[in-house]
């Protein structure tokens, strides 16, 4: 049974929300930290993450990029706008599929939850059909392997 949790609100948004082990400050490092995404933020099997930008400071740069191995990938741009340590995290990103996906503002709140961490991303996106079509992805499926991971590290 997955832990992670996917709602929808009005016609704009997703609503994520999973429970971590670890401590409040070891989930949002791992939200931040080149190294450890590079670890973790994978999708599927399979999957790897060769380039990892990571500038976590209002106006920092987010580059990830991945690869099955078999020639196939696509990347996510985005750029930070508002940090608070070990607590909250606003970003703008866009995936490139090739070409990129209308900005999707996400804020991340990381709280702590008897020994580990209650994490709650809430994504705004401009309209019903981006939505739509973001849940279509399968985004749910490689956000459940990449927190499983993230979990499996302690």
């Amino acid at each position: 049974m997955s832990k992670l949790t996917l709602t929808t609100e009005g016609d704009r948004h997703i609503v994520v929300t999973r429970r971590f082990a670890a401590p409040p400050e070891a989930v949002y490092r791992a939200h931040t930290e080149p190294k450890l995404l590079q670890t973790w933020l994978l999708g599927p099997e399979g999957w790897t993450m060769p380039v990892c930008i990571s500038e976590p400071r209002p106006g920092g740069k987010i580059r990830y990029e991945w690869t099955d191995g078999k020639g196939g990938g696509f990347h996510l741009t985005g750029e930070y706008l508002e940090l608070e340590p070990f607590s909250r995290i606003v970003h703008v990103a866009r995936m490139h599929l090739p070409d990129p996906t209308p900005d999707n503002h996400v804020e991340t709140r990381f709280a702590a939850d008897g020994s580990g961490t209650l994490m709650a991303m809430r994504m705004t996106l401009p309209d019903a059909e981006t939505r739509a079509a973001m849940l279509a992805s399968g985004m749910e499926r490689g956000m459940e392997a990449s927190y499983a991971r993230l979990d499996s590290m302690g």
